[in-house]
């Protein structure tokens, strides 16, 4: 019996399977230091789990409106006016069970089969696989270290088909935590509404910004025709400290957002109702929480990079926001480790994992096969003791 071959086709991811491996060595009593999955390491704030045990306590364990509850809806409307300038209705925003599921409507609301998608490369690994799970087809454009891994006007044109539906905006970046520009939103901007296509602004780091003159602008900010053909994507789990609460949303033109709701009834009923009342507490409660945690991404972010700018044959651009170092290892390729040489990222993280145990994400499926991407969402000590392992390993390949 034949299975679906899109299904076929769809690669596991390999963030995932990273962290499966560490966690597999760690419970052969390895000491591993793992700078895998993008998970803050903080406990969700207290005031936040507060409101979820209350939640519980006063039976607010049913089915919600499928697009999520009226007051939450209404949360990320004050949120994105007051943070971000944008103006919705909250029949314009869907809550969903995570930043990736609200990802995954917005790819199935706009996509037919064969449409493109234009996804700058480096890239969230998920991009490409949610785009083909919707019919469509991811377009990889890869954009260059020279220019912070931002778009260029040539590149976006010269990826331009009359099949394009969308292209895909981060911001900051995952993996490289780059920031883009007013004028780098602005040129994108102008190509999407001269082309009249899709914008999908994933704006999940938004709050993880690290330098004094470095802010996070909104690409639907820019004007009404950008606007109306813009789809954010947000959710509370980096800022919040909530990845396992599992709530994200989309805020959209109208006809899209009636279309994501409508999907998401079918495949998920409504996102859960507990975590739902505690989004709402970490939106219109205090924010000392996130300006805290970010605080001290900053200390890790500075010295991470100052470890890894220390590591000859190894480089990286300075994060401006998130919590990703994104390294260019090719300087070491034809290099050995006791014997294995080394020809890709590939290879420098398999080396790293089995002598040295520390986990790192090769990115080849981020489009860059000659990186790898370190997460210091981990606590200082695990960063020194991590790139400690990785300089000793550096400095005796042969």
């Amino acid at each position: 019996m034949e299975v679906s071959r899109r299904a076929q086709s769809i690669k596991a991811s390999s963030t995932l399977a990273i962290s499966a491996k560490a966690a597999e060595l760690k419970a052969q009593g390895k000491d591993m230091v793992t700078f895998g999955v993008g998970e803050p390491d903080f406990d969700t704030p207290a005031h936040i789990r507060e409101a979820a045990k209350k939640a519980i306590d006063e039976g607010k364990t049913r089915y919600t409106p499928a697009a999520g509850t009226p007051a939450l809806r209404k949360a990320v409307c004050d949120k994105l006016k007051k943070d971000n300038g944008l103006d919705y209705e909250p029949a314009q925003v869907v809550i969903s069970n995570g930043a990736k599921h609200s990802l995954m409507n917005a790819f199935m609301a706009i996509l037919n089969e064969g449409d493109e998608v234009i996804i700058p490369a480096p890239f969230w690994l998920s991009y490409a696989e949610m785009v083909k799970i919707a019919g469509g087809v991811p377009v990889v454009v890869h954009t260059k270290k020279e220019n912070n891994f931002m778009l260029t006007k040539e590149e976006l044109e010269g990826a331009y088909t009359a099949k394009t539906k969308a292209l895909i905006l981060t911001s900051p970046s995952n993996p490289t935590g780059m920031i883009s520009s007013l004028e780098d939103l602005q040129m994108v901007a102008d190509f999407a509404v001269a082309h009249d296509i899709f914008v999908i602004s994933d704006e999940i780091y938004e709050k993880l910004i690290y330098d004094e003159g470095k802010k996070h602008i909104s690409i639907a900010s820019l004007g009404k025709e950008i606007y109306d053909r813009t789809i954010v994507i947000n959710g509370v789990s980096k800022s919040y400290a909530m990845t396992g609460w599992r709530i994200g949303f989309a805020a959209a033109p109208l006809e899209v957002a009636k279309l994501m709701a409508s999907l998401q009834s079918h495949m998920a009923s409504n996102p859960n109702s507990i975590a739902q009342e505690a989004t709402l507490a970490a939106l219109e409660g205090p924010q000392a929480c996130v300006a805290e945690m970010c605080k001290e991404f900053k200390k890790r972010r500075d010295y991470i990079y100052e470890r890894e700018e220390a590591i000859p044959m190894i480089s990286a651009l300075k994060p401006e926001g998130a919590f990703y170092l994104f390294v260019d290892v090719s300087g070491t390729y034809g290099k050995s480790y006791e014997g294995t040489e080394i020809h890709s990222a590939a290879d420098f993280a398999a080396i790293l994992i089995a002598e040295k145990y520390v986990a790192v994400v090769p990115c080849a499926d981020f489009g860059m096969p000659d990186y790898i991407r370190l997460s210091y969402a981990t606590d200082m000590e695990q960063i020194k003791k991590g790139m400690d392992r990785i300089e000793e390993m550096v400095k005796a390949l042969a």
